[in-house]
């Protein structure tokens, strides 16, 4: 998996690189001049309010008392940029939020409550598309290959997200558990039969939970429609809302389709190139709009990594804390 998501990142940049020399590297930067530093900062606003609304979501997939809500939005911002420099996909980063809630909550809690948070984060993102499809046939005169792409893009993402659901509900946790122990990979499913049953039981008598949960994270990728409107404003690309909302809901479908790229690097650009083209925008502000999501997630990711190493830091402190006070 690591080597074909290596080839994949390796086949992002070389599509980004025939973008940018595709578009024109002149025209690209006469719509970067228009950024100015204190513009980026305004851009990067956005996105962190929907990580706030995010970790409140997070706090309505545990079945018992959550953790503190400060330690849990380290704990994701952390653990969200890991998962956008690693080619671990998602596995590195949930692992991260994992292991910095556990002085405040046992593995057996802060397990199940992250595979429930990318569950009912991954069901209002295919909401999220369809509120953009229905912008898009309503209230933005778009082009009929941009529906298509729409309609596409959701199809895939409701199966792939109603298979996860349907793979927690039937027990298959619990068979695949038995199935790796069978083939030698693991020694004890105990943790795997554990997981199948704490799952199970929240999405079967904590539903309105699931519901709060699904609902904050919808909150949160409506709030990214802000952050694609504060964009396209401080690039001076001429668009409303409305507009705002169909090219942030399409680039969330291409982002979960290309799940396997690297960050969706070169794949995304191509759609927002493409998307502005058909939308009359240009194809070289597409690129540039790209660019620009690319300089907010570079300074969220530094941020999260400072996090990440302060609580090493922490640990390290209090394991030294705890060998001194040992008899």
């Amino acid at each position: 998996m690591r080597a074909l998501r290596a080839i994949l990142l390796v086949g992002g940049v070389a599509l980004l690189a025939f973008l940018v020399v595709r578009v024109g590297a002149s025209a690209l930067v006469s719509i970067l001049r228009r950024l100015e530093w204190w513009q980026l900062v305004l851009v990067c606003l956005p996105f962190g309010l929907g990580m706030a609304v995010d970790t409140l979501g997070w706090r309505y997939a545990f079945a018992g008392e959550p953790p503190p809500y400060p330690r849990m939005l380290a704990a994701r911002t952390a653990g969200e940029a890991l998962n956008l420099v690693t080619a671990l996909g998602s596995v590195g980063g949930e692992a991260v939020k994992v292991w910095l809630l556990r002085p405040s909550v046992p593995y057996r809690e802060s397990v199940p409550s992250v595979v429930i948070d990318k569950t009912t984060s991954a069901i209002a993102q295919a909401l999220f598309l369809l509120l953009g499809l229905i912008v898009a046939v309503t209230v933005v005169p778009v082009d009929a290959r941009i529906v298509t792409g729409m309609l596409v893009l959701l199809a895939v993402e409701t199966l792939l997200v109603g298979g996860f659901l349907a793979f927690q509900l039937t027990g298959l946790v619990r068979r695949a558990g038995h199935l790796l122990a069978w083939g030698g990979l693991i020694a004890d499913t105990s943790h795997a039969e554990r997981l199948d049953a704490n799952l199970r039981h929240f999405y079967r008598r904590r539903w309105r939970q699931f519901l709060l949960s699904t609902g904050c994270h919808l909150c949160g990728w409506i709030l990214g429609v802000l952050e694609a409107f504060v964009m396209l404003s401080v690039l001076a690309i001429p668009a409303g809302m409305g507009t705002a909302a169909v090219i942030e809901t399409l680039g969330s479908g291409v982002r979960f389709a290309s799940f396997l790229v690297p960050g969706s690097l070169g794949v995304l650009e191509g759609a927002y190139t493409g998307l502005f083209a058909a939308l009359g925008l240009g194809a070289s502000a597409g690129l540039a709009f790209s660019l620009v999501g690319r300089a907010r997630q570079a300074v969220w990711i530094g941020v999260g990594l400072v996090v990440l190493v302060a609580a090493r830091v922490q640990a390290r402190s209090a394991e030294g804390v705890l060998r001194r006070a040992a008899p």
